[in-house]
């Protein structure tokens, strides 16, 4: 069962404000818009950092022309993904003393049990169930296109070694990377001031929406909801990053590996 949070969300210190270290009180609502969009701004900072340092490199003379193309991307996810963590999680911590995140927070206060392990199935079958009905939800608007093709970056693998740094990429480095920034440090924040079902509707939302396409959109925001709800119940983020993993890791068979049971569905 749910945590309850429904209750009142209290006013919250968020940062100290003068020399007397009294804190400067915000409200929950306040947190609930800023909250989402330093997520999405500690992504687009990374991103933009990283283009300008390729863009600088390439001006001084520095040619990327002879490096495959599989092995940089896979480089540029584990930089970017790493980035965007640092400056979500201990930036705030670096400019406001109060701005303290734990590993609580995270859902990273324990390592992973069975219970963990045997959740995850559960899960898979409940997001599976959502995200098939939020779709045929979604077919009966005009707009939907159920086609869509999220670019994962990985297209044209023909090597072993492209399919294993794809399969690192897709399947163990984006879910642990997501799951700490959505799962971890955004639901985990939101939860503390806002009630559990906004933060889980919110944090899934962002969650769908940095994903593009309409359809993974909805998908993706079906996994997210069933993902906070996993987190919650067992006070973990483990059993999120194993349910994500797995998905993705279905995903990356159909794609890479027996790509003809997509053109058959």
């Amino acid at each position: 069962m749910l945590r309850n949070s429904s209750k009142k969300a209290p006013v919250v210190d968020a940062v100290d404000a003068d020399e007397d270290n009294a804190p400067v009180r915000v409200r929950p609502w306040v947190l609930a818009i800023v909250l989402p969009l330093w997520v999405a701004g500690s992504f687009i900072l990374a991103s933009v950092f990283i283009n300008f340092l390729l863009d600088f490199l390439i001006f001084i003379g520095v040619s990327f022309s002879g490096i495959n193309a599989i092995i940089f991307n896979t480089s540029a996810a584990v930089v970017i993904y790493g980035l965007t963590l640092l400056i979500a999680v201990m930036l705030p911590k670096i400019l406001f003393r109060g701005a303290i995140t734990s590993r609580e927070d995270l859902g990273l206060q324990r390592l992973p049990n069975w219970q963990d392990i045997f959740v995850t199935p559960v899960g898979f079958i409940a997001y599976f169930v959502l995200s098939a009905v939020l779709t045929a939800v979604a077919m009966s608007f005009s707009w939907f296109d159920v086609d869509q093709v999220q670019n994962t970056g990985f297209s044209g693998v023909s090597f072993g070694y492209e399919y294993m740094l794809a399969f690192f990429a897709l399947v163990i480095l984006a879910p642990v990377a997501e799951e700490i920034l959505f799962r971890g440090y955004l639901y985990g924040k939101l939860k503390k001031y806002v009630p559990i079902w906004f933060a889980i509707i919110l944090s899934s939302a962002l969650f769908g929406l940095a994903h593009g396409a309409w359809n993974v959109g909805i998908d993706t925001f079906a996994l997210g909801v069933v993902l906070c709800v996993v987190r919650e119940i067992t006070g973990s983020l483990w059993p999120s990053i194993l349910l994500h993993s797995l998905k993705n890791g279905l995903a990356y068979y159909l794609l890479f590996i027996n790509p003809v049971i997509l053109h058959t569905l």
